[in-house]
């Protein structure tokens, strides 16, 4: 659809582009990324023929750029610009018919039915539609971009040229205007060239993106692909971390601040911050902790200050029990989205925790444990199910830095020494017969102060994961001993 080779040019014979070269193709979402100064608007006013270029070449439908008249021109391609240069006051349905123009003909440029079912078709489509009789210069910045955004539609182009089109839209109007734009892509072959500067939501939208720096490509990809962190920490010359999108497989770019003062302060975690009750054992931390757990609440990734394990009846069944932890975190003065927040039906008083330390980190770890629905993985088919109230739970405080990694290996090694410790006190599942692995409901809590000494690994043989080991192993025997001996005395 679009062809640009070897294009070179900028403005007053300085220099802004060198050597362009790529391709766009018909119905294809396109997005155009780099720095202030890249070259990104000079690039988009070239390949609409607003400003001529030095070198190189231009292409539409295999057609020359420079052979087209300005009306052929308008005909095939339309502008949404950064800004509005509207001087007068038009409503806002005479702003938009003025796409129609290139569509007429003759001295006397009469208004079709045609024309009117595009122009309020356009008009629909980004939601201006129910202001089309106000002025447009008594709109605000956002109502004015969707309206010219209706303009262009109204144009029919096959090529929609956009200069970032988000930058004055709410939440809900970027994503209707992207959804819109991609749905158009698809439905309709539009093809769709946009310059971003927000990252994510052109890894979220565009089938291709380019990278300008300097004005020169970079890179031309697929998003996950031009999206890398090396890459864009170079061109942009900032902190990022790349993390995939939680719902849909895009990349998902975050500006990491500089820390500065307290933030860079090692923090312990350790029994100073731990309450042991009869109704719950409660940990609070200073700083929110970057955690990975199966909690009722705070279960996936994200990051707390508060960690609760609460004591509940053998008996405990709630319809949604989602909904009532939150409520129980609430009347405790909790924020249940700032606490990771588990059950057990163990005795509290049975808990088991430990502090242990390595040259720049250290671990500490708390278990509570009991074996009354203990289950052999290998065999959990021949066992019906259950949502009893967790049996082991384990927490994990590491202080120190963890790599994305190093949370799942931390998890893989406390289960392996969980496993350890339930053979060697010959815990047997009573369905089976065999050694038990664990029980029913199990949960685990690996949490990080996220200062400090760098972890890239936990596997059982690195620094972190001998210190993971030894802690869950010693306070899952010590916690299953001391809630055999709390179930003797009763």
């Amino acid at each position: 659809m679009l062809e640009v080779k070897g294009l070179t040019g900028g403005y007053h014979n300085k220099a802004v582009l060198d050597s362009v070269s790529f391709d766009v193709h018909k119905g294809e979402l396109f997005g155009i990324l780099g720095p202030n100064g890249s070259g990104k608007t000079t690039l988009l006013s070239m390949l609409s023929g607003v400003l001529d270029y030095k070198g190189g070449s231009v292409r539409i439908s295999g057609r020359d750029l420079k052979d087209y008249s300005s009306k052929q021109l308008a005909q095939v391609i339309a502008v949404l610009p950064q800004h509005s240069s509207l001087a007068f006051s038009y409503t806002v349905k005479e702003t938009v018919s003025l796409g129609r123009y290139a569509h007429q003909s003759g001295w006397f440029h009469s208004w079709s039915a045609e024309d009117e079912s595009i122009v309020q078709r356009v008009m629909e489509q980004t939601g201006v539609a129910d202001f089309q009789d106000l002025h447009f210069d008594r709109l605000s910045g956002g109502e004015r971009q969707r309206v010219l955004l209706a303009q262009a539609l109204a144009q029919e182009p096959e090529i929609l040229f956009l200069d970032e089109p988000t930058n004055h839209l709410d939440l809900s109007y970027q994503k209707d205007l992207l959804d819109l734009m991609r749905k158009m892509a698809k439905e309709q072959k539009l093809t769709v060239i946009s310059i971003f500067h927000d990252l994510n939501l052109a890894g979220l939208y565009c089938d291709r993106l380019m990278l300008l720096e300097k004005g020169q490509i970079q890179v031309v990809d697929v998003p996950n692909e031009v999206l890398q962190q090396e890459r864009i920490q170079g061109v942009y010359h900032t902190t990022i971390e790349k993390h995939p999108h939680p719902a849909l497989p895009k990349p998902q770019m975050f500006i990491v601040p500089e820390k500065h003062g307290q933030d860079t302060i090692p923090l312990e975690i350790d029994d100073s911050y731990l309450t042991v009750g009869f109704e719950m054992i409660q940990l609070k931390s200073p700083i929110p902790l970057r955690t990975m757990s199966s909690g009722v609440t705070g279960s996936g990734t994200g990051w707390h200050k508060h960690f609760v394990n609460r004591h509940v009846h053998h008996g405990y069944d709630c319809e949604d029990h989602h909904v009532e932890m939150a409520d129980y975190l609430t009347t405790h003065g909790l924020e249940p989205q700032e606490t990771v927040g588990m059950m057990t039906a163990v005795f509290l008083d049975t808990v088991a925790f430990k502090l242990l330390r390595a040259e720049d980190f250290s671990v500490f770890i708390i278990v509570t444990a009991g074996v009354g629905n203990a289950i052999d993985a290998s065999l959990a088919d021949r066992h019906s199910w259950s949502s009893a109230p967790g049996t082991i739970n384990t927490w994990i405080f590491v202080n120190g830095h963890l790599a994305e990694e190093a949370y799942i290996h931390s998890i893989v090694t406390a289960t392996e020494a969980k496993v350890k410790a339930l053979h060697d006190l010959h815990v047997m599942d009573k369905v089976t017969n065999t050694c038990a692995t664990g029980t029913s409901t199990d949960s685990m809590l690996i949490a990080a102060t996220q200062r400090g000494a760098k972890l890239q690994y936990a596997g059982t043989i690195t620094p972190l994961g001998k210190l993971i080991s030894r802690g869950v192993y010693d306070c899952t025997v010590e916690a299953l001993t001391n809630n055999r001996k709390r179930i003797e005395e009763l």
